[in-house]
């Protein structure tokens, strides 16, 4: 079982592993994954479940909050409220920041304060506390709960940077008043530190909800208002209303309320919300359609099978936030050093201040030879002045923030781009893994064909005619959900043939069936159920078997009574994409296998149609998941792409489950991945996503570390200017969110 709550406060990759690390702890939690981007934390749990208050409190503990669900769920309201917020943080700070800015300059660069040294200094300490303890109350307050929870995050380094600026401004104003020796104030270098920090802020708060923006338009497509037919009349209802079975009208341009089947009219659907294709779908009598798509050009009326959480639009967006909430691999690498990043920090900061303190003349030295080349670094400061510097720099330029949102804001652009193209990433593993495989194993029956089977043939093999074989095949099958048997049933009623009762209807899984009809024993199935049950197969119905079977279609007997008395030849067309797709398979390197029930001669015949050579044929459903397991075995990383019902085990055994959505119904629980699209092309869009999400992923991680390995060297060498170091600090974030939205440009068009 899962659980999704929105987390309040968090500011930071330690923030968000501090989160973690509390809902983890929690009894009966078997994992907890928290997501910096979305502010959201998946936790799974027993069956026995956990409650909800128990889960508060450890957020609570951990120093943050648990923002409580409205009852229409979390809207773009919440992200506008918290993007609101920021920028009046920002437009504060600088409000107070600029005026230290024109008390600085005339300072610097001719050495002349404002209203005297005394004046000066109150107002520049004036501002810059004014600065750090409005605009940035919620920064010190976010520092002091995480170094009270024993988990210091990014806040802790702002704080310490900005209020040991601030502190120095306060020895210099003794000094002023002959209370303190000289020393060279840092005062409005603090405002700065916390004005850029501030504008960071507002500027990754603004591109993480662009991020967002595909699952945010998903979540804003529902209609509002349904009509349905009541007591013979019709009237409008709020869509929260609608229950199952309500009967609802929709007229051209009308967005369907909710998922439903079709019980009168015709028109043209416009499907691409969930799809991705432009292409209106056609929809009649008996269709399934899609709550929130777009009725085109016919009146429909609509009997509603799925309603609230259970529609397919909210399955979609559950699905994402999921996904959202799931790690990729690499990203455990980032994880273990965030986890440690602040303290080693804060160490590394006072280390910085010692070593200058102890070794003056060795980093005076440095300071002496950049002062030709860095305008800010200026030696006559002093030793102590220079150790201040430096120190602070360290603190403020070290960002954690850049490698905690390397991979989720990556992934969440990622998975909406999925999303908005019919690829609905469940597991943030498959982006990793997905591109890694070698094999992909593909089932054959509704994966390569189209997998909705029709007769094609009739041979009777006994003193009977083709129709009453037909009655006695169709009078047993018309109690099996088994396509091919579906098949039988569908042929027979096109050609209006009367049915006789039947009984004791038996399936024998991946064999056939065992029914009584009219009062005798009817046995359809494979040729191995005859011959398991010495019916007679004669040599001249092997030769036509096989003849059907060179042609990739799949044979049925007939048997009653004990005695073999026809043939059904069934055949399940291959889809127009099929051999295309397994060519770009191909191409990209990959080994495609196909999978199937099906005897070895109809196997191969499809397999060579569509261009593929390894073939694995004759599997009971029970036994596919043995297969991937030997394939495994011998190294290799295996990807199963199948219908996700009786290829579950399959699914769940193979390194990444790709499932084939099925109409509405998409909650396919054992597919990493679920294709809206039934076709194989979808499989080569899902895999180029892949490649470009993980391409974004190792950018973002890459100039993560590389901002970082740079950047603190040259602060501890004291070459960094402290709001310079703020300014890069918070440069490096919001480049993170943005490269990783780059990924909405990507094709995916094959």
């Amino acid at each position: 079982m899962k659980k999704s709550l929105q987390i309040e406060g968090m500011h930071c990759a330690g923030c968000a592993n501090s989160v973690e690390k509390a809902l983890s702890g929690v009894e009966g939690v078997k994992k907890a994954s928290v997501n910096l981007a979305t502010e959201k934390a998946l936790v799974e749990f027993d069956n026995g479940g956990v409650a909800e208050q128990d889960l508060k409190a450890a957020v609570e503990g951990a120093g943050y909050e648990v923002k409580e669900k409205t009852e229409e769920g979390d809207t773009d309201i919440t992200g506008k409220e918290k993007l609101g917020l920021a920028y009046n943080k920002m437009w504060w700070s600088w409000a107070l920041t600029v005026p230290i800015i024109l008390l600085m300059i005339p300072e610097m660069l001719v050495g002349y304060t404002v209203g005297g040294e005394l004046t000066y200094q109150l107002l520049v300490i004036g501002l810059s506390a004014g600065v750090i303890f409005y605009p940035g109350w919620e920064t010190l307050q976010g520092a002091w709960k995480s170094t009270k929870n024993g988990s210091p995050n990014m806040d802790v380094l702002i704080a310490m940077g900005s209020l040991a600026a601030l502190a120095t401004g306060f020895v210099a104003l003794l000094h002023v008043l002959g209370m303190a020796p000289s020393f060279h104030s840092f005062a409005g270098i603090a405002g700065m530190i916390m004005a850029f920090h501030l504008t960071g802020r507002y500027v990754e708060t603004k591109a993480k909800g662009r991020a967002s923006e595909a699952i945010k338009n998903l979540m804003t497509l529902e209609a509002k208002e349904a009509t349905i037919i009541r007591n013979g009349k019709e009237m409008t209802i709020p869509v929260k209303d609608l229950q199952v079975n309500d009967v609802m009208v929709i007229r051209p341009g009308e967005k369907i309320p909710t998922d439903g089947k079709v019980i009168d009219g015709e028109s043209s659907v416009d499907e691409s919300l969930a799809t991705g294709e432009s292409m209106p779908v056609q929809k009649e009598e008996g269709d399934e359609v899609i709550g929130s798509t777009i009725n085109k050009n016919g009146t429909l009326k609509v009997q509603a099978t799925k309603v609230g959480s259970e529609t397919f639009l909210n399955q979609i967006i559950r699905m994402v936030e999921e996904a959202q909430g799931s790690k990729v691999p690499i990203q455990e690498m980032a994880d273990r050093i965030t986890a440690v990043f602040v303290p080693v920090i804060i160490g590394l900061a006072v280390t910085t201040w010692a070593a200058w303190m102890l070794f003056p003349g060795f980093f005076g030295k440095i300071a002496v030879w950049a002062s030709d080349f860095v305008p800010w670094i200026n030696p006559e400061m002093g030793s102590i002045a220079l150790a201040f510097y430096a120190a602070i720099a360290v603190l403020v330029i070290a960002c954690p923030c850049a490698l905690g949102l390397a991979t989720p804001t990556a992934l969440m652009v990622g998975t909406g781009l999925g999303a908005e193209n019919g690829i609905l990433i469940r597991q943030g593993k498959a982006v990793e893994l997905l591109r890694e495989t070698d094999i992909i194993v593909l089932d054959k029956t509704g994966t390569i064909t189209k997998g909705e089977p029709s007769v094609t043939g009739v041979m009777t093999t006994a003193d009977l005619n083709e129709d009453t074989l037909l009655k006695y095949a169709v009078s047993a099958e018309k109690g099996s959900e088994h396509p091919l048997g579906q098949a039988i049933v569908n042929y027979a009623q096109e050609k209006k043939i009367d049915l006789w009762d039947a009984s004791g209807f038996h399936a024998l899984s991946g064999k056939g069936i065992v029914a009584e009809v009219d009062g005798q024993q009817v046995v359809i199935g494979k040729k191995a159920l005859f011959e398991e049950r010495n019916i007679e197969v004669h040599e001249n119905v092997g030769r036509e078997i096989k003849r059907y079977e060179k042609q990739a279609k799949t044979t049925v007997l007939v048997g009653v009574d004990e005695v073999l008395v026809g043939i059904i030849a069934i055949a399940d067309p291959i889809k127009v994409d099929s051999k295309q797709a397994i060519v770009k398979l191909k191409e990209m390197g990959f080994t495609p296998v196909m999978m199937t029930g099906d005897n070895k001669r109809t196997a191969r015949a499809v397999a060579k149609e569509v261009g593929i050579d390894q073939v694995i044929a004759g599997v009971l459903p029970d036994q596919k998941s043995d297969e991937i397991k030997q394939l495994q075995q011998s190294g290799k990383r295996v990807t199963m792409v199948g219908d996700g019902i009786n290829d579950a085990p399959a699914l769940t055994q193979a390194d990444i489950g790709i499932a084939i959505g099925t109409g509405t119904d998409v909650a396919i629980e054992s597919g990493d991945i679920v294709l809206v699209k039934g076709d194989l092309e979808s499989v080569v869009q899902a895999i180029m996503l892949s490649e470009a999400t993980f391409k974004k992923i190792k950018q973002n991680l890459f100039w993560a570390f590389f901002y970082n390995v740079v950047m603190i060297p040259l602060a501890v060498l004291g070459m960094m200017h402290p709001v310079l170091a703020e300014a890069a600090m918070a440069f490096s974030s919001v480049n993170v969110v943005f490269n990783s939205r780059r990924l909405q440009k990507t094709d995916l068009s094959t």
